[in-house]
């Protein structure tokens, strides 16, 4: 499964897939960011972690540019409580080199990093190490 989301100037600002060999959702961000493109993107990532009974969320900002802070609160007091609802118990979050959106990234992970198993990297690799290392902890 595969979904990319466009802004209304039809530009893809992020795609959405179950990853079959690894076992996790992988979303990708890219560019700017907007309140109403954020909450569809974030509600639309729920679908294949309940598809797949998915535990595992990666979550790549490396493209992301400018700050999203103003959907903090709602990604703490509507999305995060569904997605553990869902079975979400390890988010990995990729950050941006762009210093408003690591700003954004970090305030998240202050506001719910605590209600499940949340790390920040810098890269990716890292990130796709730790949540295979939970995966095996898990077995």
């Amino acid at each position: 499964m595969h979904t990319e989301l466009r802004n209304a100037s039809g530009r893809v600002y992020l795609t959405i897939k179950y990853d079959l060999d690894n076992q996790w959702v992988y979303n990708n961000w890219l560019g700017p960011q907007t309140y109403v493109g954020i909450l569809a993107g974030a509600n639309e990532c729920l679908h294949p972690l309940w598809e797949n009974a998915c535990p595992y969320l990666l979550n790549d900002n490396r493209l992301v540019v400018g700050q999203w802070s103003h959907v903090l609160e709602w990604l703490v007091r509507d999305w995060a409580p569904r997605a553990i609802a869902q079975g979400l118990t390890h988010f990995a979050h990729v950050v941006s080199a762009d210093a408003l959106a690591a700003h954004s990234a970090q305030a998240l992970h202050l506001q719910i990093g605590k209600r499940f198993h949340m790390r920040l990297f810098d890269e990716l690799e890292p990130a796709q190490a730790w949540l295979r290392a939970a995966q095996w902890q898990a077995r």
